[in-house]
Formats: C-alpha cells, sequence, structure tokens
C-alpha cells in the first residue's frame, strides 16, 4: 500500500507525540475524527506503526553511558550469523544489533552505569556470544542526535 498525503502526515505527528489525543490529531490533519481512527487502525495493521512505547531518560535510571561495539566473528557462514543472532535477541543488556558490510560483522549499541559496568557486560555478555573473535568499543562522549524521526 503507498501512503497518500494525510497518511504521511498522521505518521509524522505521531513520531513527534505519541500521546496525542485522537481528536487533536484528526484537528492537525484536518479529518474527522472517525476517518483519523480508521486510518491510525490501518496503519497500525499494515505495519506501519509497530508500536507505541514511552522514551526513558538513561541518565535518570543510571544508564547514563552509552556505549557502541564492533563485533568481529572468527567465520562468517550462515549457522554462525544464525547462532550469534539467537544469542543476541536473548542478551537484555543489547539495546540494537545490527549486521553490517564492511570490515566488522556486527554494531551492538547498549547503555551501562559506567565504565565498570561495561567491562562487566564485556566479559560476562559480549565475549560469552558464540564465536566471537574480536571487538571494538567506542564510548560514547556526546549524543548530538538521537530519536530522529523518519523522513517522510
Amino acid at each position: 500500500m503507498d501512503l497518500d498525503r494525510l497518511d504521511r502526515r498522521i505518521l509524522s505527528i505521531l513520531q513527534a507525540d505519541g500521546r496525542i489525543a485522537a481528536v487533536d490529531l484528526a484537528d492537525q490533519v484536518g479529518l474527522s475524527p472517525t476517518s483519523t481512527g480508521e486510518r491510525l487502525k490501518r496503519l497500525q495493521k499494515d505495519g506501519y506503526i509497530e508500536g507505541f512505547g514511552a522514551r526513558l531518560n538513561p541518565e535518570r535510571i543510571g544508564l547514563g553511558l552509552l556505549i557502541f561495539v564492533e563485533v568481529s566473528l572468527h567465520r562468517t557462514t550462515p549457522d554462525v550469523f544464525d547462532r550469534f543472532a539467537n544469542a543476541v535477541r536473548r542478551a537484555p543488556q543489547v539495546i540494537e544489533c545490527h549486521m553490517v558490510a564492511g570490515g566488522f560483522d556486527y554494531l551492538i549499541k547498549t547503555r551501562v552505569s559506567g565504565m565498570a559496568a561495561y567491562r562487566r557486560f564485556l566479559a560476562e555478555v559480549l565475549l560469552t556470544l558464540p564465536d566471537v573473535r574480536e571487538t571494538r568499543t567506542y564510548a560514547v562522549m556526546e549524543e548530538v542526535k538521537a530519536h530522529g524521526a523518519l523522513p517522510l
């Protein structure tokens, strides 16, 4: 299904404010609340909207240090990729994990309370993942742009 101008407007508004009241959303897109609600249900059913949630302040919950880790595997075969991916999915400390093209195999994102906590994560989680050959760690000094909306 192709998105029309109103669908894109609804998605843009929801990216900025997922808690907007249905009547306010309808007012902003220039449709009736019923029509807006129908579009919203369709966008969810068709998979354009994956879900809604709260964005937490990592500093306030004790996870102020953002870390990215490059991971290289011993071998790059389908069974190795599957084993690694399945293990990562079971590691709650891993916020994101992406298979990438380039000089390494995966890029992992995690948040921890500090360097001592990262050291524990590295030893107890990351280096125990199957087929890990090498890691490179990048501690984030400043988050310049986070939680950006998708360009519509």
